[in-house]
């Protein structure tokens, strides 16, 4: 069976009805964005789309005639209960997500019950994906109601390429933090492998959340999960704008322009539309224009405010008494400024037909847009693509991802009344050739990166990273080539194998000193040193001290300070060349000073190298001093003879002449050997795989770039292939 591509959303593109006289079932579609740019995907060949009727309590004649009506528009169904609605939709992903990924976080609920819900129907969009979908489909998934729905399904279908695409802000570490289950919920959206937000701020926000809470380091917006590689991104989604530009000069529209401007008696006009919502900034909006009204009085009569408020949510506390204040606010401004002849404010609390909204569109001066927070914020593209005379003015909120884009609008604070008020005034008074070319400029940017394009980009980018996967598996070391290394194993009579030791055999912890061998490592490190054939090399940047203490049980050669100390079998250490340590005390002053800087760093002293160590101190903070430190250190070292390395939330200075690889020749250069095996995980140990023999079996543990043969996977893998290697005989 081919591939095919599923879309995953808490809604499907079309509501089923149940009509209360007779019980029967009608289909409406949705004319949405997200439909509108998915639907060339969804509808070809096998693909399918995936989400919640819009109904509930259907029995099971009324199901299979669901069914078998969406499935002639590629779709399917996931059955909610009303209490399911009530504690996923309505409670969980409203009371908690949406107020806290907004920052209103007065308005936040984090109620277990709810959780619970909400991990149950996450559970039950997986079911019903898993009854259609293919261990290598594409799976994309779509926004904050399903953030644990990835990682369920990465569990699940261990090789499907999956995207998950948030439609909503992704709030600061600071403001993240505050929920109870913000672990599971980031290890749930990192199940997928493409993870893309409206802007970088969104972007930069989780990649903070991932390394602070779940130590997850990034680079160039490539997170390693567990030795698997997920993309994060920005991708601003946009609109169909060929749909908005041809009905704004379609027949329909050009009928109700009219009707609208005998409406306004040929005053100029000001478009407000917003879903009901507390983060969409209406309050300040009217309180703005209230202002804007009494300091500039010429425009009373002159101007009207069209203010469409779409119904949401309306039986939940918050946005019945959101709906309230605006009702008093409408009253309050029209009863303070209205004529015989003029209502300074024309409110509609109802939906608009496309026609209708386009002709709104149209026929407005202005746009005013205001969120307090918003995701993206389509309107004001709408309202830019509707505009094919190129004249009107777009009033933009700094806090709306499209602001990103759209750098020609008015750019505002929407918290500042103060700025709404000189914001229109400018707009009212902006001359027509300015108008024009600010809303040309606008109209290239939404005319190039339209919905289509937005979904071309997204999922080009998906290829691409598990293009990047693929190569980064290509290293793992196959199942034929490890039978061919156990068999060489087995056959030689001479072996070397060299090991380095933290992220190799043993994993990292905050405290180094923490992370002594445990009971499973010792007995590896019993079966390997136990036969005479082998010669086992701790190859390591520790300080001789510990190591020699740490193996002192078993007949093991070690390699101390990235190469600076030898010790062969029971001998004592020796140098491997004559170096000196009087730069310390120079490059020690700074690390201290960086100690002082930065809470939770320290610095560990070694005989002829040293180190600062940052594995405690804040995540973002101490890659930030880090950067920092190498950067100084440079410069101090550039004509002293040392090296600074940047490992894994250490860096570390040593000479320049000596490194795991030197250290490491010195002893391949005492026996001839039929065997040669080394095992590292970072930097420093790629001088070690550079320097072995060209027939040797190297090991990279973790993914990425290396000069060793192959990867393994994780520590855990590491000890699998030494204690096969301690099983024969």
């Amino acid at each position: 069976m081919s591939k095919k591509t599923i879309i995953v959303s808490n809604r499907l593109p079309v509501t089923v009805n149940k009509s209360s006289e007779d019980g029967s079932l009608s289909f409406h579609p949705s004319s949405g964005g997200l439909a509108t740019g998915l639907s060339t995907t969804y509808k070809q060949g096998g693909n399918l789309w995936i989400g919640w009727p819009g109904t509930y309590d259907h029995d099971d004649q009324e199901k299979v005639h669901i069914e078998k009506e969406l499935k002639k528009d590629n779709m399917a169904p996931v059955y909610l209960t009303k209490e399911d609605v009530n504690k996923f939709y309505e409670g969980y992903s409203n009371k908690t997500l949406w107020p806290l990924f907004h920052y209103f976080t007065e308005y936040a609920t984090y109620e277990k019950e709810l959780w619970d819900s909400y991990i149950h129907v996450n559970e039950l969009f997986l079911k019903a994906i898993l009854e259609h979908a293919e261990p290598e489909d594409t799976i994309w998934v779509h926004d904050y109601q399903l953030l644990l729905l990835p990682g369920m399904l990465r569990e699940a279908l261990p090789n499907a390429t999956i995207g998950f695409f948030q439609h909503i802000p992704f709030p600061s570490y600071e403001i993240f933090r505050l929920l109870p289950w913000r672990e599971e919920t980031l290890e749930g959206v990192l199940g997928a492998d493409l993870i893309g937000f409206h802007t970088y701020d969104d972007m930069r926000h989780f990649l903070s959340s991932v390394n602070r809470l779940l130590g997850y380091d990034s680079s160039l917006g490539l997170v390693k999960v567990k030795n698997r590689l997920v993309s994060v991104d920005a991708f601003p989604m946009g609109i169909d704008y060929d749909k908005f530009e041809k009905a704004a000069d379609s027949s329909k529209t050009k009928q109700k322009v009219i009707a609208y401007g005998d409406l306004l008696s040929k005053n100029k006009s000001i478009l407000s539309i917003d879903r009901l919502d507390y983060s969409k900034g209406i309050k300040h909006r009217l309180l703005g224009f209230d202002k804007f009204l009494s300091k500039y009085p010429e425009y009373q009569g002159e101007v009207s405010l069209i203010l469409l408020v779409v119904p949401s949510r309306d039986k939940v506390d918050q946005y019945q008494h959101l709906k309230e204040e605006i009702d008093t606010l409408v009253g309050k401004i029209n009863g303070k400024y209205s004529r015989m002849n003029w209502s300074p404010i024309h409110y509609f609390y109802r939906s608009f037909s496309f026609d209708g909204l386009s002709a709104l569109y149209k026929a407005s001066d202005v746009g005013l847009v205001t969120p307090l927070r918003d995701g993206m914020n389509l309107v004001c593209k709408e309202f830019v693509a509707s505009k094919t005379d190129q004249q009107g003015v777009l009033i933009l909120s700094e806090m709306a991802g499209a602001a990103k884009e759209l750098s020609e609008a008015i750019l505002i604070n929407p918290n500042d009344e103060n700025q709404i008020v000189e914001a229109l005034y400018k707009a009212l008074t902006m001359p027509e050739d300015e108008q024009r070319s600010r809303m040309k400029e606008m109209q290239k940017k939404v005319r190039r990166y339209n919905v289509h394009r937005w979904v071309e980009i997204f999922m080009n980018q998906l290829d691409n990273i598990k293009e990047k996967q693929m190569a980064m598996n290509s290293r793992l070391l196959p199942k034929k080539s490890q039978e061919r290394m156990l068999e060489k194993y087995e056959a030689a009579s001479k072996r070397i194998i060299f090991l380095d030791y933290d992220g190799t055999l043993k994993g990292f912890a905050a405290d180094p000193q923490s992370v002594s061998p445990d009971q499973e490592l010792k007995e590896i490190m019993a079966s390997l040193t136990a036969d005479p054939k082998n010669r086992v090399v701790i190859i390591s940047g520790r300080d001789k001290e510990t190591l020699e203490n740490w193996f002192a049980d078993f007949k093991v050669d070690i390699i101390a300070e990235h190469g600076i100390w030898l010790r062969r079998g029971d001998q004592d250490f020796e140098m491997i060349d004559n170096l000196n340590s009087d730069w310390k005390s120079k490059i020690s002053r700074m690390l201290d000073r960086y100690v002082d800087r930065t809470p939770g760093s320290f610095v560990e002293e070694k005989a002829f190298s040293i180190a600062w160590h940052y594995r405690k101190a804040d995540a973002d903070f101490g890659d930030l001093r880090a950067n920092e430190l190498v950067g100084n250190l440079n410069y101090l070292v550039s004509n002293m003879n040392l090296q600074v390395m940047h490992g894994n939330k250490v860096v570390e200075v040593k000479s320049q002449d000596v490194n795991k690889g030197k250290a490491a020749v010195k002893f391949l250069a005492d026996d001839k050997y039929d065997f040669v095996f080394a095992a590292g995980d970072d930097v420093t140990d790629e001088d070690t795989f550079l320097a072995m023999p060209k027939k040797s079996y190297t090991i990279k543990v973790g993914i990425g770039a290396s000069a060793a043969r192959y990867n393994l996977k994780t520590v855990a893998d590491v000890r699998q292939l030494l204690t096969t290697f301690g099983n024969i005989k």
